[in-house]
C-alpha cells in the first residue's frame, strides 16, 4: 500500500492531534515517530488495560526520560489526561501526541485539555496538491 506524504509538520512539544477518521494520523505518527512508545487505545487488550487503571501509564513510562509516547484515541479513557498532565508537570521530559477524531468528545466528559501544556493540532482531509 503507498503512503500519501503529508504538508503537516508536527510541534517539538507534546500536541494533541485531532482529524477527522481517515485522514491518516495514525499512519503519519508511525512513520513521523517509528521509535515512540505507541499506546493504541483501539485494541481492545490495551484498552481494557488502561481504562481499568489509568495510573497505569506512569508504570508504562518509566525510565523513557526524554522519549515520545503517542496514545492513540484518547478520548476513548479520557481520565488518562490526568496522568499526562502530572507527567508533564513533573518535567520528565516526555513529550505526549494525544491523538483523536474529536476534541468535541474530550470537553464533553469536562476534561480540561491540559491548560497550555500541550497545543492543539488538526489534520485535515488530503488536500489535492497532496495527493498529485
Amino acid at each position: 500500500m503507498e503512503s500519501v506524504g503529508r504538508f503537516f509538520r508536527g510541534p517539538k512539544q507534546s500536541y494533541f492531534l485531532f482529524g477527522p477518521r481517515g485522514t491518516g494520523k495514525s499512519t503519519w505518527l508511525r512513520q513521523q515517530y517509528p521509535d515512540a512508545l505507541i499506546i493504541d487505545l483501539l485494541a481492545p487488550e490495551v484498552f481494557r488495560i488502561y481504562s481499568a487503571r489509568p495510573e497505569r501509564l506512569r508504570e508504562s513510562v518509566k525510565g523513557a526520560e526524554g522519549e515520545t509516547i503517542v496514545i492513540d484515541e484518547v478520548q476513548k479513557i479520557p481520565e488518562l489526561l490526568d496522568v499526562v498532565h502530572e507527567l508533564l508537570e513533573s518535567g520528565s521530559g516526555l513529550q505526549f501526541i494525544l491523538t483523536g477524531s474529536s476534541a468535541r468528545k474530550l470537553k464533553r466528559t469536562g476534561v480540561d485539555l491540559l491548560a497550555g501544556r500541550a497545543i492543539v493540532k488538526t489534520m485535515h482531509p488530503f488536500m489535492a496538491s497532496e495527493l498529485k
